[in-house]
């Protein structure tokens, strides 16, 4: 199915006018990487090292005649990880992966059906470390309409998009804690018309608008 029709996919308005991000601007900010001051390295804490069980997800970006947009999952409710939160397709790498890449694109085809051959890839983001045991690697790609989804209904219960523009828009970044088990943690959150982008996806979100936007032309 066309994914600029499909009922699995919602497509988002945005209420701002949204610049235009190529794909060769977006690969070049890539190319330079991020300093290390300025990099979110996660929410690990004391999992560090050789515990980190490495894992990839592939943030895509959508070419709209609008501007790119972003690609997320919302995972269904019943599931025993994360149930319910919004997150980029992605997972934890297998042994059958030549890279991370091909974990991130392998995963998206499991959990949405975009074939790797219609993902190109711009680049990557940090390493991001997360509180549950993961070394997640974010992989930039980029894919034009039209293109077909085939959700996994057991882990997918919605598919839809974010106008890049937004993200990039300080303006739109929360910082927000939460007290767990007497303990103070601090995270990002960026909501969006009801949907509640928060945690992980958000640090890496918090990555990729700094390595966007937040070093000089």
């Amino acid at each position: 199915m066309d994914a600029q029709n499909s009922a699995d996919l919602t497509v988002l308005p945005d209420t701002r006018a949204a610049p235009e991000y190529s794909r060769e601007w977006v690969r070049g900010r890539l190319a330079r990487g991020l300093p290390a001051d300025l990099i979110l390295e996660g929410d690990a804490g004391g999992n560090l090292g050789s515990r980190l069980t490495p894992a990839a997800v592939l943030v895509l970006l959508v070419g709209r005649p609008a501007g790119p947009a972003i690609l997320f999952t919302q995972r269904t409710a019943h599931l025993h990880d994360h149930a319910g939160q919004i997150s980029f397709p992605g997972g934890r790498a297998e042994p059958g992966d030549a890279s991370l890449v091909a974990t991130a694109l392998r995963e998206t085809w499991e959990e949405i059906g975009i074939e790797a051959k219609k993902v190109e890839i711009l680049g990557q983001l940090p390493d991001y470390l997360t509180r549950t045991g993961f070394s997640v690697t974010p992989v930039v790609g980029w894919i034009e309409l039209p293109f077909e989804l085939a959700p996994d209904t057991f882990e997918v219960a919605e598919i839809f998009e974010v106008p890049l523009a937004f993200f990039l828009d300080p303006a739109n970044h929360q910082q927000k804690s939460i007290v767990h088990e007497g303990v103070t943690r601090h995270f990002w959150a960026m909501p969006y018309q009801g949907y509640h982008i928060w945690g992980a996806t958000a640090g890496m979100l918090m990555n990729f608008y700094r390595c966007l936007v937040s070093q000089p032309a």
